[in-house]
C-alpha cells in the first residue's frame, strides 16, 4: 500500500520567476506556478497513530507548508520507475533506524501546479520537458500514478529483435521501444554486424551496445577522429584534454589511468609503529595528492 504525505514548498520565488520567464520565451502562456514536495511511502503494513506521527515528523523540513489547496494542472515529477534515488535510499534508511519497519521504501517527487491559458497537448509536453530531466525523471498526471514507482517486476526473459525477418525497421522499432537512443549510423552498424553473424540480436546485447556508445561515455565522442572542412584534425578531443599533461608533466606521477590522477605531494611526518620491530618512531614519508 502507498501513503502520500505533502511536503514543503519546493521552489523559491526566484526559481518560479525564472521558470515563468523560460515559458514566456518559449511562447507558452503560463501565468503561475506552485510547486511542493510530495512524499510517497510504500508500506508493508498499516501504521498506528504513533508511527504515523513519527513518519510525519521525519518528513517535515524546509519552509512551512501553508494550508491551501493548490490550483492549476498537476504535473508530478518523480524519479523514473525502476530506479531508486539517493534521497530515497537515505530517507528509507533513516525510517528503518527510527523503528518504522513497515516502511519498505520512501520516495520523493515534486508536484507542479501550473496555471495557464488553453494549451495544446504539444505545448503541455513542452511545459513538462522544462520541468524534468528525462534521463533520470518522469512526469505523472496524478499523485496516485506514483504507485508505479513501487511495482516489483519479475526478471523478464531474454527476448530477441527479428532483424533477419523484418530488416532494419525491427531495429528502429526496438530503438524507440527500449529507449536506446541509437543514432542512424549505429543502427546501420548493428544491422550489418548481425546480418553477417546470421542471427537476431537480443535485448541484452542492444542495451549493452547502447550503454557502451552512449553520450556520457567519452570513448565514442572524445576518442573519435575529427574532419573539419575536409581536413583531418591531428588530435581527438581527448588528446586535446591530455595535451596539457603531455606538454607540462612536472610533478604529475600518474594521470588518465582508472579515472584518477596522482600529483607529487610534500613530505610529512607520521608517528607509528614499525611493522617489523613493533617500535614506535617518527617517520618522514611523501604524502601524494590523489584526484
Amino acid at each position: 500500500m502507498m501513503e502520500i504525505l505533502r511536503g514543503s514548498p519546493a521552489l523559491s520565488a526566484f526559481r518560479i520567476n525564472k521558470l515563468l520567464a523560460r515559458f514566456q520565451a518559449a511562447n507558452l502562456q503560463v501565468h503561475n506556478i506552485y510547486a511542493e514536495y510530495v512524499h510517497f511511502a510504500d508500506l508493508n503494513a498499516p501504521l498506528n497513530d504513533s508511527e504515523q506521527a513519527q513518519l510525519t515528523r521525519l518528513l517535515q523540513y524546509g519552509p512551512a507548508l501553508s494550508s491551501h489547496t493548490p490550483a492549476g494542472k498537476l504535473l508530478l515529477v518523480t524519479p523514473r520507475p525502476g530506479t531508486i534515488s539517493p534521497w530515497s535510499s537515505k530517507a528509507t534508511d533513516i525510517a528503518h533506524n527510527c523503528g518504522l519497519q513497515q516502511v519498505d521504501r520512501l520516495e520523493r517527487g515534486v508536484a507542479y501546479y501550473i496555471e495557464a491559458s488553453t494549451l495544446t497537448a504539444e505545448q503541455w509536453r513542452q511545459v513538462a520537458a522544462e520541468l524534468h530531466d528525462r534521463m533520470m525523471e518522469t512526469v505523472f498526471s496524478s499523485l496516485t500514478d506514483a504507485e508505479k514507482l513501487f511495482i516489483h517486476h519479475q526478471p523478464a526473459p531474454v527476448s530477441s529483435v527479428d532483424l533477419l525477418g523484418e530488416g532494419r525497421q525491427a531495429l528502429i522499432d526496438a530503438n524507440l521501444r527500449l529507449g536506446l537512443a541509437l543514432a542512424e549510423d549505429e543502427i546501420d552498424y548493428l544491422q550489418e554486424a548481425f546480418t553477417k553473424l546470421g542471427r537476431n540480436p537480443n535485448d541484452i546485447e542492444l542495451y549493452m551496445f547502447a550503454q557502451a556508445n552512449s553520450e556520457h561515455c567519452r570513448h565514442k565522442i572524445f576518442n573519435a577522429d575529427w574532419i573539419i572542412d575536409g581536413k583531418p584534425q591531428p588530435k581527438s578531443l581527448f588528446k586535446m584534454i591530455k595535451n596539457t599533461f603531455e606538454t607540462t608533466p612536472d610533478y604529475v606521477l600518474s594521470a588518465y589511468k582508472d579515472n584518477a590522477a596522482v600529483m607529487e605531494g610534500s613530505a610529512v611526518g607520521r608517528y607509528f609503529a614499525d611493522h617489523n620491530t613493533g617500535r614506535y618512531d617518527f617517520h618522514q614519508e611523501p604524502a601524494h595528492i590523489l584526484m
